[in-house]
This record gives structure tokens, sequence and C-alpha cells, in this order.
């Protein structure tokens, strides 16, 4: 089972997305071969626009994401300290920061994003980085 921790865009592709992004998002969220670490900042990432405009579909998918993930990664002192280090140290936004330390934390092999691999995210080191953004 590969540990994998998803940013929040790979969520939104899977409720929102169109096309090849969709199917992508999919493709993982539905591997049998995964098991998924998570955290509440992406709870409170994807969860209250889509509850606040009642995207009742929406809501749903990320609330099973929620319930199969084998480890919800909470809010702690020592997560932000950890998050400020990452942050520091790669050049990375505040919520990027959050999900590598947490995704580091409860030892996710890997982290897949929407993003390009362009982005800072993708000079972290420690953690394999993966994106299913379009070329």
């Amino acid at each position: 089972m590969i540990r994998t921790f998803l940013d929040a865009g790979v969520l939104i592709a899977a409720a929102r997305g169109r096309g090849m992004i969709e199917r992508r998002a999919h493709a993982i969220l539905d591997d049998p071969e995964r098991r998924f670490v998570t955290s509440e900042y992406i709870r409170i990432e994807v969860l209250p626009k889509a509850l606040y405009h009642r995207q009742n579909t929406e809501v749903l998918l990320y609330e099973q994401f929620f319930s199969r993930a084998a480890q919800i990664v909470p809010s702690s002192t020592t997560l932000t300290q950890q998050a400020y280090t990452e942050a520091c140290t790669f050049g990375l936004s505040a919520l990027d920061a959050f999900h590598i330390a947490a995704a580091k934390f409860y030892g996710a092999e890997e982290l897949i994003t929407t993003e390009r691999p362009t982005t800072p995210l993708f000079r972290v080191t420690g953690i394999v980085i993966k994106t299913i953004a379009l070329p």
C-alpha cells in the first residue's frame, strides 16, 4: 500500500474538474493500492465553501474521502513548527508548507497535487511530489 497525501486541488479536480484532470483525480482516489493520509488543513480548504454553496455532491465526495482516510493529521504546535521549517527551507506558501509537514509527519510516501512541476512545491525533498496537471 502506498501512503499518499493529496493536495486539495486533486480533491477539487475530482469534484469539479472536467475531462482528463477529473479522470486522473478519480483514478488516484479509486486506486486500491493507496492508503490516504490527510489533514485538518485539507478539510478546511475544501469543505466550507462546498457546504456554504450547498454543493451536496461535492460535499459527499469530500466526506467520503475523509471517512476513508487512514490518518487525519490534527493541527498542533509541532506541526506548525515543522511547516515553518519547510516553508523557509523550500520557499513554500503557508498551506503548502502545512501539507508537506503533515504528509511527512505521518509517513506519506508521496504527495500528489494539481500544481505544475515549476512551482516551489517541487523543490521539497524527503517525499515524492507528483502532479496530475495537464501539460
